[in-house]
């Protein structure tokens, strides 16, 4: 939704286990119009407060890098290698994309709060097979089996060691942030981005079952708008269903406490 022995395991996993599920694409809604308000004086306008920031942790236990950190351009195979030893080679070729795999770690996780994502961008392979749906007009929506398309990437995400993940990011972040300056934020930091997407997948709603769908077009829709306004990310655990987004969420909240620890 991570890297590795020799770069950024951390993330590529939470890349796996934050975005590997994808919801079907869909055309953004189109922007709602703004709403009128009264004219106030700049005093009686607060400024919002200021983000957070999260610096990258210190890790007592991440012990120096045997060789140094390859050129962003040229990281993909150290990726592998690192995936490869953190999770299997069967793993890596079953789950993951290996080209510009920091680069599309890092767009995937800074969009996932949006509306929409490109799956193309995405660092690991989409679900295979066809959305189970049940019922058809008012009454369709997705079938309670759909959630079976989705154990392998849970079981996956379940498995990872977050210390260990959150370590290997920690030695090998400063790709991770070249990438995310490059992507339009040289001033911003990625482990604050990264902090940031974790919460708002862990604040996600828990919609009950069945999950109606509508077919406005020719691509499915959440019949509920509340839920159809919904981030990218969210929708996908929406999709998976509760049980196995609680599994992700779990995890997740392990990696939150390794990334961001007690103060």
């Amino acid at each position: 939704m991570g890297p590795i022995r020799i770069v950024l395991a951390g993330v590529a996993v939470l890349g796996a286990a934050a975005a590997a599920w994808y919801l079907w694409p869909s055309e953004p809604a189109p922007p709602a119009a703004p709403t009128p308000v009264a004219e106030a004086s700049p005093a009686a306008v607060p400024a919002p407060p200021p983000a957070e920031h999260y610096p990258v942790p210190e890790i007592a236990d991440a012990s120096p890098p045997a060789q140094p950190l390859p050129a962003l351009d040229a990281s993909d195979m150290a990726m592998g290698e690192a995936l490869a030893g953190l999770l299997g080679r069967d793993a890596l070729a079953r789950f993951f994309r290996l080209d510009s795999l920091v680069r599309n770690i890092v767009v995937t996780v800074d969009n996932l709060p949006r509306k929409s994502f490109a799956q193309r961008l995405s660092p690991v392979k989409p679900v295979g097979g066809q959305m189970a749906t049940t019922g058809k007009d008012d009454g369709l929506a997705i079938a309670p089996e759909n959630a079976a398309r989705y154990a392998p990437w849970v079981a996956l995400a379940s498995e990872v060691d977050a210390r260990k993940l959150v370590a290997l990011y920690v030695r090998f972040q400063p790709l991770f942030q070249k990438a995310y300056e490059e992507l339009g934020y040289p001033k911003g930091h990625f482990n604050t981005r990264l902090v940031q997407v974790i919460d708002h997948l862990l604040t996600a709603p828990e919609p009950q079952a069945p999950l109606r769908l509508a077919v406005p077009h020719v691509l499915y829709e959440y019949a509920d708008p509340v839920l159809e306004g919904e981030s990218a990310g969210r929708k996908a655990l929406f999709r998976m269903g509760n049980a196995n987004a609680a599994k992700v969420k779990a995890k997740l909240r392990e990696i939150r406490r390794a990334l961001v620890p007690p103060r």
